[in-house]
């Protein structure tokens, strides 16, 4: 079993034409094109399963680049989720605690911010709290 990417697509492909498209080079055993949550419209890559290895690296080569709905489509072996592209989470750019020494975040003068947390309640923890404005 091998399950091949297909990305590149036009928000129009459907199921039924990717399949069509892979079943000359074999069994197709399933498609599964992502959808967007929001607007429930195609999100532009489909994952593609052929039993046979063979058949699907045969596939690979013959379509990775061949143009579908006005596009040219990526073919290539998908990956485990845990691999791809790019990484998820908080985004660090020098170190762990994003370049602002040990202790990370910080309040005015202790070493600068930048980033999500550049308002932290550090700041505002010695002075008397504002009145809000009214809502008229």
């Amino acid at each position: 079993m091998k399950s091949l990417f297909v990305g590149n697509m036009s928000f129009q492909t459907t199921e039924s034409e990717l399949r069509d498209l892979f079943a000359p080079f074999g069994q197709v055993t399933r498609v599964h094109m992502a959808m967007d949550r929001e607007t429930g419209r195609a999100r532009g890559f489909a994952f593609v399963e052929m039993p046979n290895d063979a058949e699907a690296a045969q596939a690979m080569t013959a379509l990775d680049g061949k143009e579908l709905g006005g596009r040219n489509l990526k073919v290539n072996e998908a990956r485990p989720k845990g691999e791809g592209g790019a990484p998820h989470g908080p985004r660090n750019f020098s170190g762990p605690s994003g370049g602002r020494g040990p202790g990370g975040g910080g309040g005015r003068g202790k070493g600068g911010g930048g980033g999500r947390d550049r308002f932290s309640n550090e700041d505002y923890r010695e002075s008397a709290r504002q009145p809000r404005e009214p809502r008229w």
